[in-house]
């Protein structure tokens, strides 16, 4: 599970928002983004970055998924592409394995493009980083690992959804597979939480979004009058140390207290040592066995402090799904 605290955001300082600004100008100065004629080529960098993305794609990329995964305005994604195949540095056309969508396909000269991009971006990390020590490139790596893990962190949404939905049983069915592979004894998906046990007022059921994709998930149900229980609190592969399983915590935490619980409970499995491990650290405590749950092992319980209502629900995620 992941490692970073996860508690209800403060908003950000001014002086904090000063210096990713002053950050983000100088870096893209530093690498020339603003130059119409990125590395020395004939594009600017919007179009040398469509090119990269094309040539991760070996046979093609269909628009909507470069849409998604550039976060692109559909009319700007068919500018460039207009402009890129006017250079005969793509193709578009039918994809052959689904007619309804446009495949995008780097020509020849467009994979020579992208070779000559590659050499040219090389070249120029290699120059920022020879005016530091080894020690000192070490430390701009490891920072600039940070920022990504922040920055993805960041850019993630958790909110409430319907527990009977697509994206909750999805949510649900990775977390069953990951389990029953991981469980000695495997696992009985009939131990899932039923839709109506975490709906409403007897609970909820928070699903994280990252790029409109879901990546985690946790579940809230009513044990008794003031005590709730926490579920299935789970984080894609993909998405892991982050941080995000504390925030999926704090989110189920603010659910309980909005709806007038207490305290809440839970138990984990034998093997899942970094999920005690993450309890642990957020507070809850360990307690004799509440129930006769056939994979529990160990109990725990945190009270929660008054619920003032000043948290609020984050804000849907911006969804690139088909036909959108």
């Amino acid at each position: 599970m992941d490692s970073t605290a996860s508690t209800a955001s403060t908003a950000p300082g001014r002086e904090q928002i000063a210096a990713f600004r002053r950050f983000n100008r100088y870096f893209t100065r530093r690498i020339g983004a603003l130059d119409d004629h990125y590395l020395g080529q004939d594009r600017p960098l919007g179009e040398a970055r469509l090119l990269f993305e094309i040539a991760g794609s070996p046979r093609g990329a269909s628009l909507r998924e470069l849409r998604a995964r550039l976060g692109l305005d559909a009319g700007y994604l068919s500018r460039m592409v207009k402009a890129l195949q006017a250079q005969n540095l793509v193709t578009l056309a039918p994809d052959p394995r689904d007619q309804r969508l446009r495949t995008v396909t780097l020509t020849a000269a467009g994979r020579a493009e992208v070779r000559e991009q590659d050499r040219r971006s090389d070249a120029l990390v290699a120059g920022l980083l020879d005016g530091l020590t080894p020690a000192q490139r070490d430390r701009l790596t490891e920072a600039m690992a940070t920022a990504r893990r922040l920055l993805r962190l960041a850019a993630i949404t958790v909110r409430p959804v319907d527990a009977a939905g697509a994206d909750a049983r999805a949510c649900l069915d990775a977390y069953a597979a990951e389990i029953d592979a991981r469980f000695p004894e495997g696992f009985d998906r009939s131990d899932l939480v039923r839709a109506e046990e975490v709906s409403g007022a007897a609970g909820a059921f928070l699903v994280a979004y990252e790029e409109g994709v879901p990546v985690g998930c946790g579940a809230l149900r009513r044990l008794t009058p003031g005590v709730g229980e926490l579920r299935h609190v789970w984080v894609a592969p993909a998405a892991r140390r982050l941080g995000l399983a504390r925030r999926i915590l704090g989110g189920l935490e603010r659910e309980a207290g909005a709806r007038g619980l207490d305290v809440v409970r839970l138990d984990t499995h034998a093997t899942l040592t970094e999920a005690r491990v993450m309890y642990r650290a957020c507070g809850y405590r360990e307690i004799p066995a509440y129930s006769d749950h056939v994979y529990g092992a160990h109990w725990f319980e945190k009270r929660l402090p008054a619920y003032d209502g000043s948290a609020h629900d984050e804000a849907p995620p911006r969804t690139d799904r088909d036909g959108a």
